[in-house]
């Protein structure tokens, strides 16, 4: 079965910021979202998850943030045995994220 790594925020701002095409999963919920969510990030949830899968690339890597790094495990997970080849739950989550990396968030 395909797995899912953890990374560190500081990992994933490396990630983010040395290549073009990663892709950002974040499962909260949508006010959470509209307060502040990493740049570029994607809302995802159960009305959307099947539009995000047929239009993402498999083969970009993928991040998935929640609140705190936990439920992000089980979508990461979720992704990986859709077949993403390269798929991380961000430790922390955008708590930790939003704290560390402030210049790499936005609202609305």
């Amino acid at each position: 079965m395909a797995q899912f790594q953890q990374i560190s925020p500081a990992d994933a701002r490396s990630l983010i910021t040395s290549r073009d095409d990663i892709q950002i999963a974040d499962i909260r919920d949508a006010m959470s979202y509209q307060a502040g969510h990493i740049t570029a990030a994607h809302r995802v949830d159960n009305e959307n998850l099947n539009q995000f899968i047929a239009s993402t690339d498999k083969q970009k890597p993928l991040i998935v943030c929640c609140y705190h790094g936990n439920s992000s495990q089980g979508a990461a997970q979720y992704f990986a045995s859709q077949g993403y080849d390269e798929v991380y739950s961000l430790k922390g989550g955008y708590e930790m994220w939003k704290t560390a990396f402030p210049e790499l968030c936005q609202r609305g």
